[in-house]
Formats: C-alpha cells, sequence, structure tokens
C-alpha cells in the first residue's frame, strides 16, 4: 500500500522540520517545502531516507502564486497523490509599533502568512476534495496564541495575520467537511525556535518562560505531535478546531 503523502511548507526548520519528522515516523511520505534554506531541507530530506521513509526537497515562496502551483506539480509527478498539508511557511519582522511599520513590510507579512496559505489551501484541495475527484485528506494550519493576545509593542501585524488563519480554518472547515477534507489549526504559544531570532528577539522565548503556567517553552516536537493527532485517524471526527498548545498561556 502506498504511504499517504504530506507537504509541508517551511519544512526547513524549526515546527517545519519536526513536523516532516514525524510524519515520515508515521509512515507518511513527506514533501518538504523551503524558501531559500536548501541544505536544511536537504537535511531533512536525508534524515528521513536514512530511516527508510520517502521524501523530497521542494523549493517555493508560498507568497508566490506561480511558485506554489508549480511546487505541486512536483509533488504529483514525484509521488502521485496528496492526503495531507501543513500550512507552517509563515514569516515574522523586528519588533516595532503599528505607527512605525511599512507598507513593504505589511505586503510582506500578510502576502506570505495569509495568502500564501490560502494558496497552498487551494492547491490541496483541488487535489483532495471528493468533488474534484479526490479521496480526502487533512490540511492543518499552524497558527499562533499572538491572535489573541495581539502582540502589542512587538509585531501586530503578525498577530493580526495568524488572526486571518484562525477565522481561514473555520470557514474553509465548514466548507470543505462533506468533501473529504478536515480542516484545523494549531495555534503554538512560546516555542523554542529560531523564529524568534528571525524578528531580533532571539532569547525571547525563554524570557517570557515565568508568564507560562507550567513555566516553561514548548518544542517544536510538542507541536509536531499535536498537528499529526489533528492528521490521524484518531481525530476523524474534529474539523474547524483550533487548538492552542501553549503551556496554559
Amino acid at each position: 500500500m502506498e504511504p499517504r503523502v504530506l507537504l509541508v511548507t517551511g519544512g526547513s526548520r524549526g515546527i517545519g522540520a519536526a513536523v516532516a519528522l514525524e510524519a515520515a515516523r508515521r509512515g507518511w511520505a513527506v514533501a518538504v517545502n523551503y524558501a531559500s534554506r536548501s541544505l536544511a531541507a536537504d537535511e531533512v530530506v536525508r534524515r528521513i531516507r536514512d530511516v527508510g521513509g520517502r521524501a523530497m526537497a521542494v523549493r517555493a515562496d508560498v507568497g508566490d502564486e506561480a511558485q506554489v502551483e508549480a511546487m505541486f506539480r512536483q509533488v504529483d509527478a514525484k509521488f502521485g497523490r496528496l492526503d495531507g498539508l501543513v500550512n507552517n511557511a509563515g514569516v515574522v519582522d523586528v519588533q516595532a509599533r503599528v505607527d512605525e511599520m511599512s507598507g513593504a513590510r505589511l505586503e510582506r507579512m500578510f502576502r506570505i502568512n495569509v495568502i500564501g496559505s490560502f494558496l497552498c489551501a487551494r492547491e490541496a484541495v483541488r487535489r483532495m476534495s471528493t468533488r474534484h475527484g479526490g479521496s480526502g485528506g487533512g490540511i492543518v494550519n499552524i497558527g499562533s496564541a499572538a491572535s489573541r493576545l495581539g502582540s502589542p509593542g512587538l509585531y501586530v501585524d503578525y498577530a493580526a495575520s495568524k488572526a486571518a488563519i484562525d477565522t481561514m480554518t473555520l470557514g474553509l472547515a465548514r466548507e470543505v467537511a462533506a468533501e473529504g477534507i478536515r480542516v484545523n489549526a494549531v495555534r503554538p504559544g512560546l516555542i523554542d525556535t529560531e523564529i524568534h531570532a528571525s524578528g531580533g528577539l532571539p532569547d525571547r522565548a525563554f524570557q517570557l518562560a515565568s508568564t507560562v503556567p507550567m513555566q516553561r517553552v514548548g518544542t517544536a516536537e510538542e507541536i509536531a505531535g499535536a498537528v499529526l493527532w489533528l492528521l490521524s485517524p484518531e481525530a476523524g471526527y474534529t474539523t474547524g478546531a483550533l487548538l492552542d498548545v501553549t503551556g496554559g498561556r
């Protein structure tokens, strides 16, 4: 029996890499998307293949429609099917107030975090929906607890982009529920990944650990476990869920 096929956007590092590796351990064939970190993506693929799994790296900027379409065609050519999508690719920017943000910053934020997720979801639905001749599947969007906290004084734009992901999850889940596709979101809290460094605050998660009821930051592997549960048969009656993995924060 052919393994189920999962596409993970932004799969070269952090949460995306952890999801790709955990999916492979559970028997999925994995397409690891990356925008620029080819060596990191190749390393994730190597680790999967070293334990007997099937994987490919595929380059695409998810904020570019033509590149998204080409990425899905490459997955089609390699694996011949698609059973799941994890919309993980996203960006954050340096700490700033709203009155300090440029239009270019906002355009980049929403193009990648929101439009990119919509474009990937569109292509996944076209392949997985029974309406289009597919056999169903699952989509998990990676949101953020920032969507309900707002991130004032840091990156309200990022929080707003993740709030859009919440609404997208709820609406798309209802739109395709009768077509064999379940759509859910995982909203991580303070997680030990490189994204904080890309925003200029490499120690942010650990500095705020005391604000978490569990008194620690989370790991990318803990987020991956939640994502893979939502993609599993055990979550077969779960759609439109926004699952907080935040240590209680």
